[in-house]
């Protein structure tokens, strides 16, 4: 399988916002790191570098934990070994809630949202010929994925990509690291981003950019996530967006993001929007609650 580095699509701005001087001499914690493919960093207020060494030091080890979960290179991995084998006993609490969550993206996109793609996704990324791309799609289906607490099996020959969710999954788990540290004024970022109470200066304020840099959109955050989807960054084969519905389709925007209560919602439905036609989208909004749509161009 080809490997590439995750692309990033949000960026911190300047808050539009104040709060009173005593918050905005804040001092503020800042950490940046490689994970999930692509660079992370976090910014924790009212901390020094010096006092927010040991939280660094067990978000470094939760990130562990979770590639250990998620990550389609980690040769061990439970979603590696998932795919290696057809099945995987004693899923992780993680994984289970992941896949909860894409069954219900699933179903409100009637099926667009797919995360057993993966065998079709390497097979035009390795640009194989129309009988292998033919034979994959017949192992694509997440009706026939079959998970509880005790076992995860897929079809014959199936595999699952959980990378256009994953990510806000992880962000959630470090986001809820930090709270049981008690603190409640900071940004995660993690390719998605999670802006939790204030920042040094107000709430935190985000960008959603093209790969080129072209900030399209600004937006304050307090509380709430950001995800964004440009399935066009990276292409494979002959030139396809890497977002595909399970047919093949190549994804019918250039760019979509969206807020939630939490990171995994958004970040699974900034993917679900890049394939659902333009008539569902709003559907596929209401249909979770606290989600909403930030900026969105049809390509």
């Amino acid at each position: 399988m080809t490997r590439f580095d995750r692309r990033r699509f949000l960026t911190i701005t300047a808050a539009a916002m104040a709060l009173p001087s005593a918050a905005a001499a804040s001092t503020v914690a800042r950490w940046t790191g490689r994970a999930l493919g692509g660079p992370v960093s976090m910014q924790l207020t009212g901390l020094s570098d010096a006092e927010a060494q040991p939280i660094f030091a067990a978000v470094e080890a939760e990130l562990v934990r979770l590639e250990a979960i998620f990550s389609l290179y980690q040769d061990n991995s439970e979603l590696v070994r998932l795919n290696r084998d057809g099945q995987l006993s004693a899923p992780s609490a993680e994984l289970l809630s992941v896949l909860s969550l894409c069954n219900a993206l699933h179903s409100a996109s009637d099926g667009a949202f797919d995360p057993s793609i993966q065998p079709l996704w390497r097979a035009i990324a390795m640009t194989k010929g129309d009988d292998d791309i033919s034979a994959a799609k017949q192992s694509v289906g997440w009706a026939r994925v079959r998970f509880d607490t005790k076992n995860v099996h897929l079809p014959k020959a199936g595999a699952l990509t959980l990378n256009g969710i994953a990510q806000g999954a992880i962000t959630d788990a470090v986001v809820d690291l930090l709270k049981r540290h008690g603190l409640q004024n900071v940004l995660v970022d993690m390719g998605e981003i999670a802006a939790v109470g204030n920042g040094p200066n107000g709430p935190w304020g985000i960008g959603v950019v093209f790969p080129d840099g072209t900030l399209v959109h600004r937006l304050t955050a307090h509380d709430r996530a950001i995800a964004t989807s440009v399935p066009d960054a990276m292409t494979i084969g002959a030139g396809s967006g890497h977002i595909l519905t399970p047919s093949g389709t190549r994804a019918r925007v250039k760019i979509a993001s969206v807020s939630a209560p939490r990171a995994v919602l958004a970040d699974g439905l900034s993917t679900t929007l890049c394939l659902v036609p333009k008539e569902q989208s709003l559907d596929v909004l209401k249909a979770f609650n606290g989600a909403r749509l930030e900026y969105f161009e049809r390509a």
